[in-house]
């Protein structure tokens, strides 16, 4: 049977590489077919083009590379008339002014989906030369052809206002079927915990002092996930990310940090490491910067930490207090259950599919 709307995903990376698009549109996709909605992924990188696009140097692997996302990415674009929808998360293409994203509304109506400030000009430090092609108004002129634009905070979406007719927040996700919180044994000796990836391992960084002070108080184990991190005078294990045991590498994590600095890249994220956390009934400790002032509440479901001294005493509280571990976590599993899983939000989305198609009526 025909689905109700079919639905071109026109993604930047290779499948179950990167991380926002894993929790937004990859984690929804198997969801929304029970809601009538199928999706098809067309990514615009291969998986060695992008292991070559974020390293460092290799500039002639790097065009190259780019210059064969372009070719995919107009193949892919003769099979829209076939589709009722065009998903693009972040750009449909990388460097230059939004004259893909303009072909592709000519011909399907766009759902246009980004979970950080990409308004801002950033480039990944490996990527520095390629600056002078990003666009600085190319996220505005692809919500101006945007049927609908999703974004995952308000941060977003008050950017995203002064652009598209029509905005809706969807928040990043947590799948709690494959997040959920199971009964363990108790660490020889207190886990803290971090997950990211090489280019967020600086906001890690910055909590070294407290680290160190933290360490002359307790003895820990700091496990990092996603990058290698080395901490003068503290025990790090390192694991690399794998998406197939990414919950289970989460679970020996006793207390899960989420630092940030409080600058405007930061406010529009999305919390999705606090969410890790949360889900997996582990309380976190976060910058209260963003959407994790709402996502964490101090006290309740975890702690905000903003100078180096609430770090060393937020982080001692709960590695002291099991039962207080315990009460945050779970407090902090029922907010994910309530309001940041894949199954309240995806008849959501759903629901902005069905309208952008223009099955469901204005």
């Amino acid at each position: 049977m025909r689905p109700d709307v079919r639905v071109l995903a026109l993604v930047p990376y290779p499948l179950e590489r990167a991380p926002g698009q894993r929790f937004r549109m990859e984690q929804w996709a198997p969801r929304l077919r029970s809601e009538g909605v199928e999706v098809e992924f067309a990514p615009l990188l291969s998986a060695a083009d992008f292991e070559t696009l974020y390293e460092r140097g290799r500039v002639p692997r790097k065009v190259l590379a780019v210059v064969r996302g372009y070719r995919t990415r107009l193949r892919q674009l003769e099979s829209l008339r076939t589709f009722d929808v065009a998903y693009i998360y972040r750009e449909a293409a990388f460097l230059g002014p939004a004259w893909v994203e303009r072909l592709v509304a000519r011909r399907c109506p766009i759902v246009f989906d980004f979970d950080d400030a990409i308004y801002l000009p950033a480039t990944s430090a490996a990527n520095r030369p390629a600056r002078f092609a990003k666009r600085r108004g190319k996220t505005a002129a692809i919500c101006r052809v945007a049927q609908v634009v999703t974004v995952g905070n308000e941060v977003l979406a008050a950017f995203a206002r002064r652009h598209a007719p029509r905005v809706e927040v969807i928040p990043t996700t947590m799948d709690t079927d494959v997040y959920r919180v199971t009964v363990r044994d108790a660490n020889p000796r207190p886990v803290v915990g971090w997950t990211g990836s090489p280019t967020t391992a600086g906001y890690l960084q910055s909590l070294a002092p407290a680290l160190r002070r933290l360490r002359e108080r307790l003895d820990f184990e700091l496990r990092v996930i996603g990058a290698v991190v080395a901490i003068d005078g503290i025990d790090v294990t390192s694991v690399p990310w794998r998406a197939e045991s990414e919950a289970e590498d989460l679970r020996p994590i006793d207390v899960g940090l989420m630092p940030l600095t409080d600058d405007d890249w930061a406010r529009g994220k999305c919390a999705a490491k606090a969410l890790q956390y949360m889900a997996l009934g582990i309380p976190p400790v976060v910058s209260p910067v963003g959407v994790n002032a709402t996502v964490v509440r101090d006290g309740v479901n975890g702690f905000h930490a903003q100078t180096d001294a609430d770090w060393v005493g937020r982080i001692a509280e709960l590695l002291g207090a099991p039962a207080l571990r315990a009460r945050l976590g779970a407090a902090a599993r029922r907010t994910v259950e309530e309001g940041y899983s894949a199954q309240v939000q995806v008849p959501r989305l759903a629901e902005v599919l069905r309208r952008a198609a223009g099955a469901a009526g204005p």
